[in-house]
């Protein structure tokens, strides 16, 4: 773990870390929303510069960490088709299905490749027209619209050997899931500014008034994340609900519109079931019927995906993501559950609470 006097910026963080602590009067449990924050609020100990009475819980906000096992089976059984070439994002590799990963999937034989983006994986459906290139698309709305761009491209070119496995979910719902639950923990949220940047702020504002959370939009750098934590302290002093945007370099209230176009005319608004959480209701984007030629659920006649929460077994990272527990109070955590050996996407992912705790706060 990287000491806070590394950060360039310590004097600052220091300072922030001291207005925090003048400012507070009573406990509070803020959420950050995004895995990247997780990583760097554990990389560089921004906790322990903290009040014992601020805490920090670990959010929902890392795609590959909610991606269903049902899904990874689906893209395992792909991989059994010998006319089938998967592509996908590194992480996605080492996820658990519900017996396998992808890794041991490509192990037995399946053609599964690593692609840095979409517009890759369609590059890849140009080059080989005898192969049928499968992408398994995850991610929140900061992927959508480079998703979106690429099957907008395929139906252009009649590409007819490229199609989606989507997995696409969205924040706003899985805070109302998080909000709604009587057993809460969160007093407000840190929301993630690249969700933002696509989005803008305003769908936050009905969960922030409903609910009567702030939520304060920052960004990823350690400094970004403490001013987030200052403003979020103050809102809860006062009283205040309110959407606050800490992260303008980068976010704006309307959000990019081109980018919100191209989602909305790709992609329809479903159900998605979050691992290890629930079924969330209008949680997450499939294609709509304009572009169900390429979505390879219909294409490969899949079905509908389903799975049981992670919280029955061993692992306990529904309970993470929704900020109950941190990862070392799960009993598997760091025994049973390693990179090398995981139980849950939680300790796959480069950006998977579990992960970070293992890289930079176990015990050495």
């Amino acid at each position: 773990m990287k000491h806070v006097d590394e950060l360039r910026g310590a004097s600052e963080a220091r300072a922030i870390a001291k207005a925090i602590e003048a400012a507070v009067t009573r406990s509070w449990r803020i959420m950050e929303v995004c895995g990247g924050q997780t990583h760097a609020i554990a990389r560089f100990g921004l906790e322990e510069l903290l009040p014992a009475s601020v805490e920090l819980l670990h959010g929902p906000g890392c795609p590959v960490c909610v991606t269903p096992a049902s899904i990874l089976d689906q893209a395992i059984a792909l991989t059994e088709r010998p006319e089938v070439t998967l592509v996908t994002y590194g992480d996605m590799l080492r996820v658990p299905g519900t017996s396998i990963d992808l890794r041991a999937a490509k192990a037995r034989g399946g053609d599964v490749r690593i692609v840095y983006s979409a517009l890759d994986a369609l590059a890849l459906a140009r080059k080989m027209p005898e192969r049928q290139v499968v992408f398994l698309a995850v991610g929140f709305e900061t992927t959508a619209p480079g998703h979106a761009a690429a099957v907008h491209q395929a139906r252009a070119e009649g590409l007819e050997n490229f199609s989606m496995l989507v997995s696409h979910v969205l924040v706003p719902p899985a805070l109302r899931a998080i909000l709604s639950d009587p057993d809460r923990r969160v007093d407000g949220f840190l929301a993630a500014g690249h969700v933002c940047a696509i989005m803008g702020t305003r769908e936050y504002e009905p969960i922030a008034r409903e609910h009567r959370v702030p939520i304060v939009v920052t960004g990823f750098e350690p400094l970004d994340i403490l001013r987030g934590v200052h403003q979020c302290v103050l809102q809860l002093e006062r009283g205040s609900a309110e959407v606050e945007n800490a992260y303008e370099r980068a976010v704006r209230e309307e959000g990019n519109a081109p980018a919100r176009a191209m989602i909305r005319e790709v992609f329809t608004v479903v159900e998605r079931h979050w691992r290890g959480i629930a079924d969330i209701p209008e949680s997450g984007l499939a294609l709509s019927d304009s572009f169900a030629a390429f979505d390879a659920q219909k294409r490969f006649g899949l079905g509908a995906e389903r799975t049981q929460p992670e919280t029955a077994g061993a692992c306990k990272s529904g309970l993470v993501l929704v900020g109950k527990i941190k990862p070392p109070e799960c009993p598997a955590f760091g025994t049973r559950c390693t990179p090398d050996s995981p139980l849950g996407a939680t300790m796959v992912s480069s950006e998977g609470a579990c992960a970070a705790y293992y890289r930079y706060r176990r015990p050495s």
